[in-house]
């Protein structure tokens, strides 16, 4: 008998299943997993789109080598719900070297169609 995961391990499925699409530049699963509303808002307050998001990812602007999930905070409220991630992140990003970084995104999402996707993500270092 398969066991259905809740909402918090489909979340959490869905947080690894991003930084495994960022690291291997698989636009269909960032694609998949950023709903069209999506938007990231980096550290320096520079605000993208999905899609100007994934294009940097795919155009080498932004380059993911690995990450290390060291905590994540999820709260489910019905459809909606939030993440708090933090992870070792190592990236080399805007022209900048190759480092690793305690990164913290926040993200807001949604459930449409019985299926989790993020809607917004702001970014820390902690």
């Amino acid at each position: 008998m398969q066991q259905t995961l809740s909402d918090k391990e489909k979340i959490e499925a869905l947080y690894r299943d991003m930084y495994r699409a960022m690291v291997n530049k698989d636009r269909t699963e960032l694609e998949r997993v950023h709903d069209d509303s999506f938007y990231l808002l980096h550290m320096t307050g520079m605000k993208q789109s999905k899609s100007v998001y994934i294009n940097s990812i795919m155009t080498g602007t932004l380059n993911y080598y690995d990450e290390k999930t060291e905590a994540l905070d999820i709260t489910v409220n019905g459809d909606t719900a939030t993440l708090t991630g933090r992870s070792r992140v190592t990236a080399a990003v805007f022209g900048g070297g190759k480092h690793t970084w305690r990164l913290q995104l926040h993200f807001t999402l949604i459930k449409k169609n019985n299926e989790w996707k993020f809607t917004s993500s702001s970014a820390s270092t902690y």
